[in-house]
């Protein structure tokens, strides 16, 4: 007996011993949070970071329809007029990647600072531009420093955010986008039309100074900082032939119909497959040597990205030429001034949002095939304003367009915000800079393309067959691009995490 009283009476010091340790070690009752837990993103950070990602898609479409002010003012010409919107577009697109490389290394809240704030002074830049080419140079530098500040927010809300927080936050990233691409057109339109203190067209790029004033206080204060735990080395020779290729397509096509299509279009398209195949070829060799290449192709084998990559690109050509051919058809076949053609518009806005709203609760019920679903009802939409434009023409107000255009909102918006979740649904959070470069880098190099390829065929057949059958024949040609995003989107994983 006595041994066991002399046994227990032992084990009770040690026990004292202990408690003593750890109360002298952490002077608080529970212990302090573990060191590797990730920071959260509150409601006012999600909003801030969502800011920033709206910046960059308004300000591709909102010099849609201040054209025609911006050529009266500065004497552009054609030409130079689609290197205002492709300028901007081909360098957003080619820095994209490596701008989400940089986050994952330097930190994603220093590089959403330094890019919002170069977005300001290049927007400054673009506001204050004396001629065309001097506004051309600011919408490159302008694009360079988009390309900066987005891929931060996709990369920032999958660190910072997990489970059904990062599903609602992705989802409102997605609904951002959307609306973002359809607002900056209405807003251009009334900022050109009020001529705020007789600044004109000028107004489209002044109005981003404010609001990337406010942003970066935002983010100072409510952004946490993240990094990959995971760093890569920049890929100097992948970045140089992604540059290479997508400057290889993007601006012959952008550029070639105003310029006669001369012999370097035809020298820069030829180099485009060899370009994409050495680019290609590279990357897979640095994935195999262990290295992390620009793009990594092991990245691809992740079947939600990669399916959704597939219909991002036709969905979005479709939509960015569907943007800019109403823009010039309302003002130039109509004679609508830009108010009136950006408030056709609205009706497109309102349901895109609604759909938005309605999206998640849709998705956690159907899975995708609400994007199916949404791909059908946007063809009804483009077919009801095929019609319309067939047996209204030249009579054409903004109630007749309203029905069509606001069921092809509502169609888009239960594809995008969707499809956006789904892509990044499986990437690991420290490729989440490298993944959210790679979706948007896609996107923007669309949005470009179809601007390119769709601008250009309706502008070409505006001279011999005229205004009216002009656009009839785009509405046709996208018409055949929505039927191809919905049978892709049969091929997408049914059930979005």
């Amino acid at each position: 007996m006595r041994r066991l009283w002399y046994q227990a009476r032992a084990r009770r010091i040690v026990l004292c011993v202990s408690e003593a340790t750890v109360r002298t070690t952490h002077p608080y009752p529970h212990p302090p949070v573990p060191a590797g837990r990730a920071p959260q993103l509150g409601p006012l950070g999600l909003f801030t970071v969502l800011l920033g990602a709206a910046l960059p898609l308004i300000d591709f479409f909102i010099v849609n329809v201040a054209l025609p002010a911006i050529d009266a003012d500065l004497a552009a010409g054609p030409a130079l007029l689609e290197l205002v919107v492709g300028g901007y577009g081909v360098s957003y697109a080619v820095l994209l990647v490596l701008g989400g490389r940089l986050g994952d290394t330097v930190g994603r809240r220093r590089l959403f600072l330094t890019g919002m704030a170069a977005f300001g002074l290049t927007s400054l830049a673009c506001g204050l531009a004396p001629d065309a080419w001097t506004l051309i140079g600011a919408r490159v530098a302008q694009g360079a420093a988009a390309a900066l500040m987005l891929p931060q927010v996709l990369a920032t809300i999958q660190a910072t955010a997990q489970g059904p927080r990062r599903a609602r936050a992705m989802s409102l990233y997605g609904a951002t986008a959307g609306l973002s691409m359809v607002l900056g057109q209405i807003l251009g339109g009334v900022l050109v039309a009020a001529d705020l203190a007789g600044s004109g067209w000028r107004a489209v790029f002044l109005v981003n100074v404010p609001v990337v004033l406010v942003g970066l206080v935002l983010v100072a204060r409510v952004v946490p900082e993240t990094r990959s735990d995971r760093p890569a080395a920049v890929d100097v020779p992948g970045t140089l032939l992604l540059a290479l290729s997508l400057v290889s397509l993007l601006l012959p096509l952008t550029e070639g119909r105003a310029a006669g299509w001369p012999l370097w279009t035809a020298v820069s398209l030829g180099v485009f497959p060899l370009a994409a195949t050495a680019f290609y070829l590279t990357e897979r060799r640095a994935d195999r040597l262990g290295r992390t290449p620009l793009v990594p192709p092991s990245l691809l084998r992740l079947e939600s990205l990669r399916r959704g990559l597939a219909m991002t690109v036709p969905f979005s050509i479709g939509f960015s030429g569907f943007m800019f051919v109403v823009a010039v058809a309302l003002q130039q076949g109509l004679a609508m001034g830009p108010v009136a053609a950006g408030l056709a518009l609205v009706p497109m806005a309102a349901a895109f949002f609604a759909a938005s709203l309605a999206g998640p609760r849709l998705v956690g019920r159907f899975g995708t095939r609400v994007v199916t679903a949404g791909g059908i009802v946007q063809a009804v939409g483009i077919a009801l304003l095929l019609l319309t434009v067939r047996s209204g023409w030249p009579d054409l107000s903004v109630a007749a367009l309203a029905p069509g255009v606001a069921v092809a909102g509502l169609g888009q918006g239960l594809q995008l915000p969707v499809l956006m979740r789904l892509m990044l649904s499986d990437v690991p959070a420290h490729r989440a800079g490298v993944g959210g470069g790679v979706m948007v880098t896609t996107q923007q190099s669309a949005l470009a393309l179809g601007v390119a390829t769709l601008g250009s065929l309706f502008l070409a057949l505006v001279p011999s067959k005229g205004m009216q059958e002009a656009l009839q024949t785009t509405l046709l040609v996208q018409l055949a691009l929505i039927a191809l995003t919905v049978l892709l989107s049969l091929r997408l994983p049914r059930v979005v995490r």
